[in-house]
């Protein structure tokens, strides 16, 4: 949650950057109860020292007065703390200033394109229509046994998972990334603490509630909260991981959209990164995310464009947010295959994580940002294909696979 100073110091920028992103909430309201409840912590202060006191002059019929006067009012304030705790949690993270305020995706920002479009002298298939032939992707089985948005990895096209996969960590382990595999089960209480089921966004998510526990729906969610309630060290900041793990999204509300081939499913493999830093060098940590987002592509030789995205298409926790779309030649469009945000220090609020540096203790900026998922592989299938339907393999995956073409 945020600070409720910044939000007493700047109520009207608190209220216009929720509504930026298109969430309501109450300022004044939140303004109502904390000053109601500084009120109260004032009036409990006050019974606390008098009782005290009489205590001391052993006044027995002043000191039971008093008791039910502390009663009354520190339940008023436990009461009061509550509903405020409520409202607080509603806050979103404010976008950056740097970020423009828009509805959707349609006001995203391109900020540039990095290599041309790939052209052939031939008609290009889709990747499920390259995969299938090719016997690395079928949909049809995984379908019969889990149901649409499902999909089996098969021969070649594992192999080229675990090339990927094999890629990003080398690339992170030499940036000096600590290589993490996360649970992918966490407390319900952990995902509300980093501020995903806020807004709707439990939708998204397969939740048991006999279990009290959430499958993740992206890497980073486990490896935040890792550190929860626990002091860093200024010294050991930036502290970088880098995790691999299966993650899981029910796509709710996004029926009928994407339901060709592996871009929109279920469930994926993803090598994710996380990032604690000091209070105020997280945007020069997201651009350090986002050099190593792109230097991946590169490496693969995919063309690619950087979006910003608006302030009505960040996330409830994301204060900026960058996705990196892959040029998918079927369709004739870029798509999301990688994304970069910063939190500030929303997320380590709401789970307690801080820094000491000389005698003060600091909430840490926490970013994240994916290396690979599955859907590189999307964009490797349709760029690199050939006329008699192989693939290509990218050079840098050539010795990692065996081989150099798939057919």
């Amino acid at each position: 949650m945020l600070d409720i100073k910044q939000i007493r110091e700047n109520p009207e920028k608190i209220q216009k950057k929720a509504n930026d992103k298109g969430i309501e909430i109450n300022v004044e309201h939140i303004l109502e109860l904390d000053n109601k409840l500084r009120g109260l912590d004032t009036m409990v202060q006050s019974l606390r020292e008098e009782r005290n006191k009489v205590a001391k002059e052993k006044n027995i019929e002043k000191g039971k007065d008093i008791k039910i006067k502390l009663e009354k009012h520190e339940h008023a304030l436990n009461a009061v703390r509550e509903e405020l705790n409520i409202y607080l949690l509603k806050v979103p993270n404010p976008a950056k200033d740097d970020v423009k305020v828009g509805k959707n995706e349609e006001d995203n920002e391109v900020l540039r394109k990095v290599g041309e479009p790939t052209k052939f002298d031939f008609t290009p298939k889709d990747h499920l229509t390259l995969g299938e032939s090719l016997d690395i992707i079928d949909v049809v089985r995984a379908s019969k046994i889990s149901g649409a948005r499902f999909y089996f990895l098969k021969n070649d096209g594992a192999l080229l998972e675990f090339a990927l996969r094999q890629l990003a960590f080398d690339i992170l382990l030499k940036e000096g990334f600590i290589p993490l595999i996360p649970p992918v089960l966490i407390k319900t209480e952990i995902m509300k603490g980093l501020g995903y089921m806020e807004n709707g966004g439990d939708e998204d998510m397969y939740i048991f509630d006999k279990d009290d526990l959430v499958l993740v729906g992206t890497s980073e969610q486990s490896i935040v909260a890792m550190h929860k309630d626990e002091v860093l060290n200024a010294k050991d900041l930036p502290k970088r991981y880098v995790g691999f793990s299966t993650c899981f999204r029910r796509e709710a509300g996004s029926y009928g959209k994407d339901t060709r081939g592996i871009l929109r499913v279920h469930q994926f493999d993803k090598v994710e990164m996380v990032s604690y830093t000091k209070e105020g060098e997280d945007d020069k940590e997201h651009e350090y995310l986002l050099s190593i987002e792109e230097k991946l592509l590169q490496a693969l030789g995919i063309p690619y464009q950087v979006v910003k995205m608006c302030s009505g298409d960040l996330g409830y926790p994301a204060a900026r947010k960058y996705d990196l779309e892959a040029w998918v030649p079927s369709e004739g469009k870029y798509r999301e295959v990688t994304s970069t945000s910063t939190t500030t220090d929303f997320q380590a609020r709401r789970l307690n994580i801080r820094y000491q540096e000389d005698n003060e203790r600091k909430f840490v900026s926490i970013l994240n940002g994916t290396a690979f998922s599955t859907r590189p592989i999307i964009a490797i299938l349709e760029n690199f294909q050939q006329a008699d339907g192989s693939i290509k393999v990218p050079e840098v995956l050539q010795e990692i696979l065996g081989k150099s073409v798939i057919k």
